[in-house]
């Protein structure tokens, strides 16, 4: 509409199975012009709040404080895993502030006058909390596991024991909007992220894209 302000851009949900390569894809987005919310941004800011720290100790103690007074992430994430119902109780403290960030990120965005042309969340659980119906459209980066293994295992995580919380690749695959097979080939990448930024940006939330 002449003279009034520009629609809200769409917002895209980038999921995909640890190690699979969605947060390089996510950087891509953000070269290419969208704005970019990353999961691990958001939950490090959770961390830093004084309840959380607190609420973290009480469940899991003062082992995994840090001298800092801090969580210390690396030693919280396999004692999370090995506790029964540790990874719940830990997804029930973090999970709420990393959506109402979320949801606060878009609002501010979708203010800004004049906005981004499009949004990409990254969102690891996507699929596993319920949350497709939020966004536009959702994006899988995948790659096989042999690969996704290699990834995980080079940062001294253990794949195995987060795979296996996770949804299948072949199912978030067939739920997806698009999806892209990352096992090496950045360019390849590349190429898709700048397809899928031309598909969405400057499409009206859900609405048809618009040509140009």
């Amino acid at each position: 509409m002449a003279g009034g302000r520009p629609p809200a851009p769409p917002v895209l949900g980038l999921t995909g199975g640890i190690g699979s390569g969605k947060s390089e894809a996510l950087r891509m987005f953000a070269e290419l012009g969208a704005a970019t919310l990353s999961s691990d941004e958001a939950v490090h800011a959770a961390y830093a709040r004084p309840e959380v720290v607190d609420r973290v100790r009480a469940r899991f103690g003062d082992a995994v404080i840090g001298p800092d007074g801090a969580v210390d992430r690396a030693l919280l994430g396999p004692r999370a895993f090995a506790e029964e119902g540790g990874l719940a109780a830990l997804e029930a403290i973090i999970h709420p502030l990393v959506g109402a960030a979320r949801e606060e990120w878009i609002g501010a965005q979708a203010a800004a006058d004049p906005p981004p042309p499009l949004l990409v969340c990254e969102v690891p659980l996507l699929y596993e909390v319920g949350l497709a119906d939020l966004f536009d459209a959702v994006l899988v980066v995948t790659a096989s596991d042999d690969v996704r293994r290699a990834r995980v295992e080079a940062r001294g995580q253990d794949f195995a024991t987060r795979a296996a919380h996770q949804f299948p690749e072949g199912e978030k695959v067939a739920r997806a909007d698009a999806h892209f097979v990352n096992d090496g080939d950045r360019d390849g990448l590349r190429a898709w992220v700048a397809d899928r930024y031309a598909e969405y940006a400057g499409r009206s939330p859900h609405g048809p894209p618009v040509r140009h």
